[in-house]
């Protein structure tokens, strides 16, 4: 099961998300039809088989809609389920859960589509010791919620966000003019806390970043020969090595055979299709 997130991180998450859907005027379909006093059974149902993502945001949706909603779960973050799997079984006002239905669906469908994707990463370089992690290609505002359902998938954690770590990448490199400059410029304002990585796109900047002192090295589009001679020559050096750019499912497990640390892949938060959950009135 993932960490919770700090509640307070997960609490304006949802209010946003609920202003956006409820407006000024609220749910006005369920208050014109469906009786205050009114209770319901519903249940959660996988419409498609994935990875659960999305537990702690839903619970918050319905807390804050209406907190006599009762929600029990029988399947956690990370955890498999089949098509046709009871999710959670839902009992209490009726109004409450008709009018968090569609939040919490967006919810727990996008975030349990990024870990069923990186699942299918993970899976597929089981056995070499490469890493699957997520980059900062993210729906803003959503990050936080995002890069959990990436752990809950199996992946691992790359920097949250620009104060995380410094990483050197192309544009940073053409103001400065050239990588180990660069390196040796961030080095020097890092100190003994803060990890430096650079982004080289050739093997001809690998001993210059190498001799610079960087920490780690992000290999952008290197060939899988080029990956493998990276490998070769930064062997015994202390640093850790990350292949990024154009990686798929199908070529995903080439890539970790050459020997490299780890796979950082956008396409886990930028491109996961959303998972098929729906809500139904259970009688």
């Amino acid at each position: 099961m993932n960490e919770s997130l700090p509640g307070n991180v997960v609490s304006d998450i949802v209010r946003r998300a609920l202003a956006e859907d409820l407006g000024g005027r609220g749910d006005v379909t369920t208050c014109a039809t469906v009786p205050e006093a009114a209770c319901g059974r519903f249940r959660l149902v996988a419409r498609q088989a994935g990875v659960l993502s999305g537990v702690q945001a839903a619970n918050e949706v319905f807390a804050q809609v209406d907190p006599d909603i009762e929600i029990e779960w029988h399947e956690v973050d990370g955890g498999w389920f089949e098509t046709g799997a009871v999710l959670a079984d839902l009992t209490g006002p009726a109004a409450g859960i008709l009018t968090a239905e569609r939040t919490v669906l967006n919810f727990l469908g996008r975030l349990s589509g990024i870990a069923t994707l990186t699942r299918r990463y993970v899976d597929a370089v089981a056995g070499t010791g490469a890493r699957i992690a997520h980059t900062r290609k993210t729906t803003p505002g959503l990050r936080a919620l995002e890069l959990q359902a990436v752990v809950a998938g199996g992946g691992a954690r790359h920097r949250f966000g620009l104060d995380d770590a410094i990483l050197i990448k192309d544009n940073h490199v053409a103001v400065v003019g050239s990588v180990g400059e660069a390196v040796r410029r961030a080095r020097a304002f890092a100190g003994h806390m803060l990890r430096v990585a650079a982004e080289i796109d050739s093997l001809d900047q690998l001993d210059e970043v190498l001799d610079a002192g960087v920490d780690s090295i992000l290999l952008d589009n290197f060939s899988h020969a080029e990956l493998r001679q990276a490998v070769l020559k930064s062997r015994g050096r202390g640093v850790v090595l990350e292949a990024s750019g154009k990686v798929s499912l199908e070529s995903v497990d080439r890539v970790a055979a050459t020997g490299i640390d780890v796979i950082s892949i956008g396409a886990l938060t930028h491109s996961a299709p959303c998972l098929d959950l729906g809500l139904d009135e259970h009688v």
